[in-house]
């Protein structure tokens, strides 16, 4: 065979090598749901879609893990905690992106636990100071509460015998002592990791609201806690100034509306105003934080 011959087939087969990779890795990002999740528009469906953008499930249905069969249909375990160990980091300077953005400071927590999910749909409706908020749907269990405002989510936490998770605890569940940019780890901020760019971009189009639950495990934290980013933005209690100035109010975690990976970081956090604390915002959910474990 020719040289110029030999050189076509390497070509050649060079290119196949790198379509067959290129397949995989579009294959691996078009397939953003966990295993036994059923991807129906941009949504993550524990059961077949049964009313345009709601995931309906009914009792007796097969569930997927991590979610379980209850009475209302697929939903997150309830009182599924995970203990977080004492926790000591300097965040900010191990991004570069976070420079100018966030002004490096030492994070230091004792020991707590924190809802491996967020209060979903089905948990949420059941709370008497929640009954007929306008996003309950009983059809859609294992959805993300979204639209919560800051006094529910605290009286929900409270009656399940925990709080909000303050903003430092929330940055250790998040990031973790090294810390990590993502829940997940350092890099890989793609459609199967965490429910994000889904009203408009880039992992779907035309999402009125945030994901089932517990959709996206390859997301979840070493210590397997997940959706803290994308999905809804969470409620956490942040460290007021000093006396005489107000105290903001803070979510993290991005959102399923997030566009732009950045936004998933660990450090990022969001100030909202007062319409958001009263309740109303789609994007904004929560999960409880307990000082021991329940």
């Amino acid at each position: 065979m020719s040289r110029a011959r030999l050189a076509l087939v390497a070509i050649a087969a060079a290119l196949a090598i790198g379509v067959v990779v290129l397949a995989a890795r579009t294959a691996e990002d078009a397939a953003p749901c966990g295993a036994g999740f059923t991807r129906t528009g941009p949504r993550c469906c524990a059961a077949p879609l049964r009313a345009p953008g709601v995931c309906a499930s009914r009792a007796g249905d097969t569930c997927p893990a991590p979610l379980e069969a209850t009475a209302r249909g697929c939903d997150a375990p309830e009182r599924d905690v995970v203990e977080v160990p004492p926790t000591k980091v300097v965040v900010g300077p191990s991004d570069w992106e976070a420079e100018g953005r966030v002004a490096p400071r030492a994070v230091e927590v004792g020991r707590f636990a924190i809802d491996r999910f967020e209060v979903s749909v089905g948990r949420a409706c059941a709370h008497p100071a929640m009954t007929g908020a306008a996003w309950c749907d009983a059809a859609d269990a294992a959805r993300a509460a979204s639209g919560v405002g800051l006094a529910a989510a605290r009286d929900f936490c409270a009656s399940c015998g925990g709080r909000l998770p303050t903003e430092d605890e929330w940055l250790a569940a998040a990031g973790g002592d090294r810390p990590r940019r993502y829940p997940w780890g350092d890099t890989g901020a793609v459609c199967r990791r965490a429910a994000w760019g889904l009203e408009a971009g880039p992992c779907a189009e035309g999402a009125a609201g945030p994901d089932t639950v517990g959709a996206h495990p390859e997301g979840a934290t070493p210590l397997g806690i997940h959706d803290l980013a994308g999905n809804v933005a969470e409620w956490v209690e942040p460290a007021c100034p000093e006396p005489g100035r107000p105290c903001p109010r803070v979510v993290r975690g991005g959102s399923w509306k997030t566009r732009l990976a950045t936004e998933l970081r660990t450090w990022l956090r969001r100030e909202v105003g007062a319409d958001a604390e009263r309740g109303g915002d789609p994007t904004i959910g929560f999960r409880c934080a307990y000082d021991r474990v329940p």
